[in-house]
């Protein structure tokens, strides 16, 4: 298949409209709240919209207690036969004598729970926060105000698909496949965080972003400072979106590190420190005072701490570590299988099961599995010149370094009687946690189908693979979320007073 520049763009805009309606209508259909704390996110939405910044582990809002009691849905954890097979109907269709008596009875007992949440990383908030205040400037209440923030993502779905597109364009230059099919997989990529209100949604966005000026860094002969110092900055927002999303400082300033080593062996010593000077400070400068607000207020750098000890996880002895069974063939493949499989279609329950089946999750880990492996190989038998093998090695080593810090969480705490993780279940398995790293992963699984291609000598097979790949996925997230549209707790029933 022979595209022209023109054709292309035309189809990347075509699939970033896709993904926008995409995440618009589920989005829209998925009642408040599910079950990946949407709560508490909802929560520090509505504080950060207020100028109340947590500096503690703190009480939920009597606004977002008031949400809580109206317009929750009892759909994600409790199944119809626990009502007689019909749901209650919304609360928000009550008498104002009953919404007022659910009032004062609920928001109580949400003002008396804390949110353990409360010291997340502030970005989100402040974006989601700003999002609200300007939805309640133009007139917007109640549930109409909780579904604009959650609109917000229909915004970052698109954006996303497009920087996808543009990182695969630096990496795979005339050949118009790749990026192509890592718009495609973007876009039709059915993570349920962007159906929720949670800052997993622009997590992949902005390293998506920091990803583009790597390659940039790593393939230009006399890298520019300003990029430098714009990889810096947008690396130090995705972890000011999400404490998990710290691991990729690291990968990327050990790749800007290389850089610069080759620079100095080139004989250009002052560009190479001055570019690794230039991400380190634009970096650290903005972390330094997310860390130091944290010391000051959590008594911790990242806030965690209080957070473990309410969960009621303790840390296990060095030694204990690696009797853990994730160091099991059966272990390594349970954390292996679910984490995979959650990260390509969320972790959303509905009627207190999971949104899934066994056949799409097999193909999910199975697929990534083998897309991983021949990605490996064909980058160990230098099948790509050495500019782009580096970038995919990074984006290698940015998907890898986030599956280990959950490895590194798995093995390191004693979980107690949190219900998950657990220890009948000690494993990280939140697929959400690796979103950061989407546009890298979807490049290598691009990468991987054209490889099959080269391999066969039969270019139709990467057409008709990222074809059949798109209308499964497509069809197993249309098939097990439709059920969701006919929920009367939903936008789409939703009176317009509300």
């Amino acid at each position: 298949m022979k595209l022209s520049e023109t054709q292309l763009r035309c189809l990347v805009i075509v699939l970033c409209a896709v993904a926008a309606i995409r995440v618009f209508v589920f989005a829209a259909a998925f009642p408040f709240f599910n079950n990946v704390d949407e709560q508490p996110h909802v929560d520090l939405v509505v504080k950060y919209a207020r100028g109340n910044i947590p500096r503690a582990i703190e009480p939920f809002a009597s606004e977002a207690a008031s949400f809580f009691a109206l317009y929750r849905t009892p759909e994600y954890f409790v199944p119809p036969s626990e009502y007689g097979g019909r749901y209650p109907p919304p609360n928000w269709l009550l008498s104002p004598e009953e919404r007022q008596k659910i009032l004062s009875d609920e928001v109580p007992f949400w003002e008396s729970r804390e949110n353990h949440e409360s010291g997340e990383p502030p970005l989100y908030y402040e974006l989601a926060g700003s999002w609200f205040d300007f939805g309640r400037a133009l007139g917007l209440r109640g549930l109409g105000l909780l579904y604009w923030v959650r609109f917000l993502n229909v915004a970052l779905a698109a954006a996303l698909v497009w920087a996808g597109y543009a990182a695969a364009r630096l990496i795979f230059n005339e050949n118009k496949f790749g990026p192509l099919a890592v718009a495609t997989l973007i876009a039709l990529w059915p993570q349920s965080s962007f159906f929720s209100i949670q800052g997993d949604a622009l997590s992949p966005l902005l390293f998506g972003i920091s990803f583009i000026a790597l390659i940039k860094l790593l393939q230009q002969p006399a890298p520019n400072f300003a990029v430098a110092i714009c990889l810096g900055l947008i690396v130090a927002a995705t972890c000011l979106v999400k404490t998990a999303n710290l691991p990729l400082l690291l990968a990327v300033a050990l790749a800007v590190a290389l850089r610069s080593v080759e620079l100095v062996r080139d004989r250009n010593a002052r560009r190479g420190f001055i570019i690794f000077g230039a991400f380190l400070v634009s970096a650290a400068v903005p972390l330094a005072i997310w860390f130091a607000w944290n010391l000051n207020h959590f008594g911790d750098l990242t806030a965690t701490k209080s957070k473990i000890e309410m969960l009621g996880w303790t840390a296990k002895p060095f030694g204990e570590w690696w009797s853990h069974p994730i160091f099991t063939p059966v272990g390594a493949k349970a954390f292996w299988a679910e984490l995979i499989a959650s990260f390509w279609r969320g972790e959303f329950i509905w009627h207190h099961e999971r949104m899934a089946t066994w056949w799409n999750d097999a193909f999910y880990w199975t697929a990534t599995t083998i897309a991983l492996a021949i990605a490996v190989v064909s980058l160990l038998a230098r099948r790509a010149s050495e500019h782009h093998r580096r970038s995919l090695w990074f984006a290698l080593l940015s998907f890898a370094t986030l599956v280990g810090f959950l490895v590194l969480l798995s093995i390191r705490f004693d979980f107690g009687q949190c219900p998950y993780p657990s220890r009948a279940h000690p494993y990280f398995t939140s697929g959400r946690l690796l979103n950061a790293a989407a546009v890298p992963f979807f490049i290598l699984f691009a990468y991987a189908i054209d490889q099959i291609a080269n391999w066969t000598k039969r270019q139709w097979i990467k057409w008709s693979l990222l074809g059949l790949i798109a209308l499964l996925v497509l069809g197993w997230q249309l098939s097990i979320n439709a059920r969701v549209l006919s929920s009367r707790y939903n936008f789409f029933h939703r009176p317009a007073t509300q």
